[in-house]
């Protein structure tokens, strides 16, 4: 049962993990300044809106790496 629930929870938070990196700005700008970023990281380096996005990609990382050691350690025994 646990297994189930962490390859579920590993495969949503994959997806999840992958919009978030595409909504991160590059060099050129990314799928973030349409949602606002990019008039306010003009005038201040970074926007509110990135570092929420670089705080939400942190902790589905975390939950991710969580997840595959979680899921290593159930399959080995």
């Amino acid at each position: 049962m646990i297994e189930i629930v962490l390859n579920v929870l590993l495969t949503l938070t994959s997806l999840l993990l992958i919009v978030l990196i595409l909504l991160h700005r590059g060099k050129g700008g990314g799928l973030s300044s349409m949602f606002g970023g990019a008039a306010s990281s003009s005038l201040s380096g970074s926007s509110v809106v990135e570092k929420n996005l670089n705080r939400l990609t942190v902790f589905t990382a975390v939950i991710w790496a969580v997840c595959i050691i979680g899921l290593g350690i159930l399959l080995k025994v």
